[in-house]
Formats: structure tokens, C-alpha cells, sequence
């Protein structure tokens, strides 16, 4: 499986990715506000420059006369990117001085609210190339002649163009600089918060195979905590199968030392035996005895089969069940095993239902549950399985029935009450711990042993 890669490295990614987006808006921004402060610059020098021209109109015998200082149009002159035009309009919009093809603002232009004076900005083209132009009325009186003058500037974009560069590179070498200073501290602050992660993964890390101690939470974020924890909660659950486990094999091998023991004594005291009835009555002994061992290892096998069924059920491989033909099956294997014991065995299927479980384990549960009420029922007596709302099995019989002080100690591994392994009820509550189903044992009404096992929805 491809690894999923470095934590540290998804979050710097992530926030490089967000900080280049925040580059490219900033950026944008940064362009247009620069674009905005050189036109602002640029515009009051035009505007200047026209000012410092219609200084120069003066009324000469009804005729509109212009000195043009040349120290207007010099106005720039710093800057040889840039190329400076002039036009003087007299009252009749007639040309006056300077380049006569400039061109004039549109009649939908408004006048300028920035500057105390009748001005209108606006773009055009002239000469094959952009220009910014300024068009200043200038109003005339004191002679025969009276109204409006109107002068306009206008200049080459070069400059202005490459005084926002300007600003925009300066603008990008700073916001580069806090961008790469951000990243440089966002690694640090990422390797920071990550250092107890380092401290859990050496903490693992140096454990034996069999450490299932809890791991300390102490010093740990709120967002590493509940996993820690999570991870508590399934070391723990896993010590105790462990345990159980330990507790199991102790146990089963206790268990099978004994019939072990027995039966060789068996095997050992007819050997030793004369006459061939102390023979055969070794053998049949010993025959009883080997039958009792291999019920225990089956029942052994069982608890090995149900541990990996209770798995496959955790693992989300469980399957619908309709249990009333599932039961139904059973019931007929066992009949001829009860009308050899004169038993009845019947079945009453009110209310059908489905469960979602292992299909094996369902069997397993359902057989030890017959073969027990079989065991503990007297000839003569009856055994009723029902299928009842909501999800119910119930198994009764007229047997003696169990103490309902051991009605709890019955489901523990080992526990004997009379004859048997002390495996069929552990076997029992496993498998319904397995399936999540609640398991009860109570007085019948027949006067025997009343199972319950209601399943979840």
C-alpha cells in the first residue's frame, strides 16, 4: 500500500498552496494600486502642465494669444520613456498652439472631482500609441473677447507604465519575502506542535511486543487526545482477549489433563490386568473416557471457530438470516437424537423473523442450546423452541431447570453443572456477544429451563 506521506509536508503544501493564492490576489491588488497611485502622480503633472498654460492666454486685439513656457513641457524630462503633447483651443474651439490632431474628450466625460478645476481625464490613441490627456476650460475675460479656452495635455503611457512596474516588482519582492518568512515560520510552528507525536511514536516505538499498558495522554492537544485514547480503548479490548485467551488455554489444558490422566490410568490398569472381563471393562472405560475427550476438543475447536466468526461479524461480513427455516433445519437433525431419549421436540414459529449474523455461529448457537436442554430433561419430558416479536428465540424445557444462583456462572468457561464439558453456555454467550444479542436465563413455565436470545434490530 502506497504510504499517505508526510503530515508535516501535506500541512506545509496545503498552506503554501493557500499562501501562493493569497500571493496571486495580493499581487493583483498590488498591480492595480500601483497602476492607481502613478496615475494619480501622472495626472496632477498633466494637470499642472495645463494650468501652467493657460497662465500664458491672454486676450491680444480680440485674438487669444499664448507665451508657452517651455518649462512646462519639461515637466518630465527626467523620465525619456515618456513624450509630452500640447493643444490651445481659443473660444471658438479653434486651434491656437501646440499638435492640432490631438484628440478631444468624449461628450459623456465627466468633470473631475479631485482637483478644484474644470478638467476632464480621459485615454485615447494618438500617433499609433496610447496616451493619457487632460482637457482644462480655461475661462477668458477682460477683453473684447470672452468664454472658454480650452488647453490639453497629453503624455505617453511609457512612463506611467513603468512607474506601476515598478511598484508592482517592489510590491512582489516584499510580499515574496513575508511569504517565504510565513513559510519558514509555519514549518517551524508545524514541527512544534508535531513534536508530541514524535514523543508518542518513540513512546510505541520502544514498547515490548507484549506492552499493552495505556499510553499517557498527559501533554497532549485536544485534537491527538481522543485518538490516543481511541487507541487506549482498543489496546485494551485486545489485552483483554489476550487474557482471556491465557485464561483459556490455562484452563483447556487443565481440562484435558484430566480425562488425559484418566484414561491412560485405564489403558495402564488393564495391561496390568489377567482375565479378559478386566480387559474389556478397561476398554470400555477407556472408550467412555476417549469420548468425553474428543466432546471437550470439539467443544475447544468451537470457541477457536466462534473467535474467528466474531471477527468476521466485526469485520462487516455478516450476512440476513431468515431464522425460522434455520431453526426449523436444526430442530429435524435433533429429533431422531430426542425420540431416542423419548423427548418431544417441538417448534412454534409465531412470529418469523430475519437477523444479520454468521450463519455458522447461528447454527452453533442454536445446536448447543437443543443438545443442553436434551441433556438436562428427563425421558418423558418436552422441549419447545418458539420464534417470537421482536426477534426473540426462546428454548423451554422440563428439565430440573438451573438455581438462579448460577444462572450467570453457567456462561463461564469450565463451569460444570452435573456431567458435560463447562463449554455449551460459554460457547452460547459468546456466540451472542458476537451477534450483539441479549441472552437470559429464566424459570418456565413447564417448569424447566426457559432460554431467551433477543437479537438487535
Amino acid at each position: 500500500m502506497k504510504a499517505a506521506g508526510s503530515l508535516r509536508g501535506r500541512l506545509l503544501r496545503r498552506l503554501a498552496l493557500m499562501l501562493a493564492l493569497l500571493l496571486v490576489l495580493a499581487s493583483t491588488a498590488a498591480y492595480w494600486n500601483a497602476r492607481s497611485a502613478a496615475d494619480t502622480a501622472y495626472d496632477r503633472s498633466l494637470l499642472s502642465s495645463a494650468r501652467a498654460i493657460a497662465e500664458r492666454l491672454y486676450d491680444q486685439d480680440g485674438k487669444l494669444v499664448v507665451e508657452v513656457p517651455y518649462i512646462a513641457l519639461d515637466n518630465f524630462a527626467y523620465d525619456i520613456t515618456g513624450r509630452l503633447y500640447y493643444q490651445v483651443l481659443d473660444l471658438q474651439g479653434q486651434s491656437v498652439s501646440g499638435y492640432e490632431d490631438l484628440p478631444g474628450p468624449d461628450a459623456g466625460i465627466e468633470m473631475t472631482r479631485d482637483y478644484p478645476a474644470l478638467a476632464r481625464f480621459y485615454d485615447a490613441e494618438y500617433r499609433s500609441t496610447g496616451v493619457r490627456l487632460v482637457s482644462l476650460l480655461q475661462p477668458i475675460s477682460g477683453g473684447p473677447a470672452q468664454g472658454m479656452a480650452e488647453i490639453r495635455v497629453a503624455e505617453t503611457l511609457e512612463a506611467r507604465n513603468r512607474m506601476a512596474h515598478t511598484l508592482l516588482r517592489q510590491s512582489l519582492i516584499n510580499l515574496g519575502l513575508l511569504t517565504i518568512s510565513a513559510l519558514l515560520l509555519a514549518w517551524l510552528a508545524v514541527s512544534a506542535a508535531l513534536r508530541p507525536l514524535r514523543r508518542l511514536r518513540e513512546d510505541v516505538a520502544g514498547r515490548a511486543s507484549d506492552d499493552l499498558r495505556p499510553i499517557s495522554t498527559k501533554g497532549l492537544q485536544r485534537e491527538v487526545a481522543p485518538l490516543v485514547e481511541s487507541i487506549n480503548h482498543f489496546t485494551g479490548r485486545l489485552r483483554e482477549n489476550f487474557e482471556r485467551q491465557r485464561d483459556f488455554i490455562a484452563e483447556a489444558s487443565h481440562e484435558l489433563r484430566t480425562p488425559l490422566a484418566a484414561l491412560k490410568a485405564q489403558i495402564g490398569l488393564g495391561l496390568r490386568a489377567d482375565q479378559p472381563e478386566s480387559w474389556k471393562q478397561a476398554l470400555h472405560e477407556a472408550e467412555q473416557s476417549t469420548d468425553r475427550t474428543i466432546q471437550l476438543a470439539n467443544r475447544l475447536l468451537s470457541m477457536a471457530r466462534i473467535e474467528r466468526g466474531a471477527r468476521a461479524v466485526a469485520e462487516g461480513s455478516a450476512e440476513r438470516i431468515s431464522m425460522q427455516p434455520l431453526v426449523q433445519e436444526l430442530a429435524i437433525s435433533m429429533v431422531p437424537l430426542a425420540h431416542a431419549q423419548h423427548i418431544e421436540l417441538a417448534l412454534e414459529a409465531d412470529q418469523p423473523f430475519d437477523v444479520w449474523g454468521e450463519p455458522t455461529l447461528l447454527q452453533e448457537l442454536i445446536s448447543n442450546l437443543i443438545s443442553n436442554a436434551l441433556q438436562h430433561t428427563p425421558p418423558g419430558g418436552q422441549i419447545i423452541l418458539r420464534l417470537r416479536a421482536p426477534r426473540l428465540l426462546e428454548i423451554e424445557d422440563t428439565g430440573s431447570g438451573i438455581p438462579e444462583s448460577e444462572r450467570q456462572k453457567v456462561f463461564e468457561r469450565f463451569y460444570h453443572q452435573g456431567e458435560g464439558t463447562g463449554l455449551g453456555l460459554s460457547i452460547v454467550g459468546e456466540i451472542c456477544r458476537a451477534h450483539r444479542a441479549d441472552i437470559s436465563l429464566h424459570q418456565g413455565s413447564l417448569g424447566g429451563l426457559l432460554v431467551k436470545v433477543g437479537f438487535p434490530d
